[in-house]
């Protein structure tokens, strides 16, 4: 047995004992936010990009360009054949797909942390994981990022699981390659991974580091193979990010201050990460060697610090690319939570109330003020959890064992999460302010599918296209695209940069042009302006296509020459 005091294997909870009334009445809540999740959520714009693609192209998914690597194209591939029906209808059955994943790795991890602690601490903290995944925000749902998350849980699960620690690497081995494989820069997300493992069995960290990346090495040489253009859309792809480090260069004072503004962001769009400082602090309370206390302070700083990481080189500041962050903030409040009420017989009330606080007012946030609206607000909540925290680290501990955790913390946990499924609650954020609420993305969303209609009846059924629009629009539209590049991302991002010209996938992107190109073409100004991409390709669109005039945000239907 490990000797690590963060897996303590204190004696679990009797087998056979029954589930009290109250754990029903939290399952159920639970169960109803989770089906109005279900129902009513819809899919980001960024999956719709991907399944548009994927839906659209006449070539598998090892040969379709979605912008995505390999095996998160088939990935998504795979969870879109389970779908049918009309539009609303296939969204919600991809999200219970997706949440049907995250229950089933919250089981594993919940049966791997029973090996190691107590009934109590294993199925909070598997259960809060489980259900940050399956009540992310729209933005970090079946996104790669979050898919990665998925595939660690089940590796971190796998790990410690089985007793020997070589089997153990080997079946952690595929599950935390896959989750590199989601994006590369979801290595991010599989060295988080090991460093929880390693806060728990170092020698099991260092097998299935070692397992992990031959398993990734292997899985990316099958996709090379497999896919006759991958590699060249391995280098292209990176090349045609705006925001990527490689092209802003660092900037110190503006990596801060982004930072900042970053993580309130993420702290509105998922309040649990409000409570990560707090929580922390009450779990390192709890560990009385001095030694183990700094090496899990340590291993908090350092994935912040990776998570962060990940951001940063991308450039772009999306939410979705910090997905770990409320899954390991969510577990942590679990684990902080389920431990203290063992050791001390009570509640932290003070975390738990501020737990409430952020349960109610999250959803009302983008109704406050706009001078309320801020980032300081945000990082003076995280510090009135801190506050509240050291109030329940004073108060005087009662002796005796824990009978059961009450409902009504455990219920806090799961409003918290599940702010993200209310109308009102931010869909988008930016410097401290709501940009977007889930309502209004919904509004968007129908505005997008009716004019997409208004298109499909001037196409002739099943009339193969040739998309000049983003993801969204071609989504909707739904018709079939000779292209590979069925959204032609490399072709517009000339707007921006100019240098993207000159790459191996801009060049086939174009080449769709020119061989036997589709008799219709849906072109949207805005996105994709003639007068602002790179001309020789504006030329060579207006000499094969007729495209009416009509205002920029219009789709309109271009007729071969």
């Amino acid at each position: 047995m490990n000797d690590s005091a963060l897996l303590t294997a204190e004696p679990a909870t009797a087998p056979g004992r029954s589930v009290r009334p109250y754990r029903w009445a939290v399952l159920l809540a639970a169960a109803v936010l989770l089906g109005y999740s279900v129902a009513t959520a819809r899919l980001h714009g960024d999956i719709r990009y991907v399944l548009a693609c994927l839906r659209t192209g006449e070539a598998t998914p090892s040969e379709t360009f979605t912008h995505r690597p390999y095996f998160y194209r088939w990935f998504l591939w795979a969870l879109d054949q389970l779908t049918f029906g009309p539009v609303a209808v296939r969204e919600a059955l991809l999200r219970l797909a997706g949440v049907g994943l995250c229950l089933a790795a919250g089981l594993l991890l919940r049966s791997a942390l029973l090996r190691r602690m107590p009934a109590r601490e294993a199925t909070l903290t598997a259960a809060m994981a489980a259900l940050a995944l399956a009540f992310a925000p729209r933005t970090d749902f079946l996104q790669p990022e979050w898919t990665a998350v998925v595939f660690s849980v089940a590796a971190v699960a796998a790990v410690l699981a089985v007793e020997r620690p070589v089997p153990a690497a080997a079946l952690g081995a595929l599950p935390l390659g896959l989750a590199v494989m989601m994006k590369y820069s979801t290595l991010a997300t599989a060295v988080i991974a090991l460093l929880v493992v390693f806060a728990a069995d170092r020698v099991r960290a260092l097998l299935l580091a070692v397992a992990g990346a031959a398993a990734s090495a292997l899985l990316l040489g099958a996709s090379l193979v497999s896919g006759s253009r991958e590699w060249q859309w391995v280098r292209d792809m990176p090349k045609i990010n705006q925001g990527a480090l490689s092209r802003q260069g660092l900037r110190p004072g503006a990596l801060f201050d982004h930072s900042v503004d970053f993580l309130a962001d993420r702290a509105v769009l998922s309040p649990v990460v409000v409570l990560l400082p707090a929580a922390l602090l009450l779990l390192l309370a709890g560990q009385p060697d001095r030694r183990r206390r700094a090496e899990w302070a340590v291993v908090a700083l350092a994935c912040g610090v990776v998570c962060l990481g990940a951001v940063v080189v991308q450039g772009n500041w999306f939410a979705y690319h910090a997905a770990a962050l409320p899954v390991g903030a969510a577990a942590v409040w679990g684990l902080a939570v389920g431990r203290w009420y063992g050791s001390a017989g009570r509640l932290p009330v003070g975390l738990v109330g501020v737990t409430v606080a952020l349960a109610v007012l999250g959803p009302l946030y983008g109704s406050a003020p706009p001078g309320v609206q801020r980032s300081a607000v945000v990082w003076g909540a995280a510090l009135a959890a801190v506050a509240a925290t050291v109030v329940d680290l004073r108060a005087a501990r009662t002796s005796g064992p824990a009978s059961r955790l009450p409902a009504f913390a455990v219920l806090a946990g799961v409003l918290c999460l599940a702010v993200t499924v209310w109308p009102g609650s931010p869909h988008l954020m930016a410097r401290g302010k709501v940009q977007s609420t889930n309502a209004a993305y919904l509004r968007d969303s129908d505005a997008k599918q009716a004019r997409a209609d208004r298109i499909r009846d001037r196409l002739p059924a099943g009339a193969p296209v040739q998309y000049l629009v983003f993801g969204d629009d071609a989504y909707f539209i739904g018709h079939p695209t000779p292209c590979r590049y069925p959204v032609p991302t490399f072709l517009q991002r000339t707007r921006y940069l100019p240098d993207v010209a000159g790459l191996d996938s801009y060049a086939e992107n174009a080449r769709c042009l020119d061989a036997d190109p589709p008799r219709y073409a849906v072109l949207q100004r805005a996105w994709f302006p003639l007068d602002r991409i790179d001309q020789g390709l504006a030329r060579r669109i207006e000499e094969v296509y007729d495209c009416p005039q009509a205002g920029p945000k219009d789709l309109v239907v271009c007729r071969l020459r």
